[in-house]
């Protein structure tokens, strides 16, 4: 994947978080800068030329499997605060009645 479309596509997802008037079109949102990150994050450690490390015998220029590796991680870390931040959408409109930005900071201010 070319690393400009996966900055396109950050900058996507950050002009839908500012224009979201919504808390799920928001986290939406959120998780579309974070895979486009990750996207990009793993474009930036694949070398064209390298070989996958655990299948062949004899490697001349092995794959570092490290970024594969964090950026695993960083998808469950993010799947986890998906859900917690979903979870608190929840309460948040059996508490408020709504998921609007505008009213909920009208009703705290």
């Amino acid at each position: 994947m070319n690393p400009i479309l996966s900055f396109i596509v950050v900058l996507i997802g950050i002009y839908g978080l500012c224009t979201s008037k919504n808390l799920i079109k928001s986290i939406i949102c959120l998780n579309i800068v974070q895979t486009a990150v990750i996207l990009l994050f793993l474009n930036f450690a694949n070398f064209s030329g390298s070989d996958i490390p655990i299948i062949f015998k004899n490697i001349e220029n092995p794959t570092d499997p490290l970024p594969q590796a964090l950026m695993i991680t960083a998808i469950v870390i993010g799947a986890s605060i998906t859900a917690l931040s979903l979870m608190l959408c929840i309460k948040i409109f059996h508490y408020y009645g709504t998921l609007n930005w505008k009213e909920l900071i009208e009703r705290e201010g």
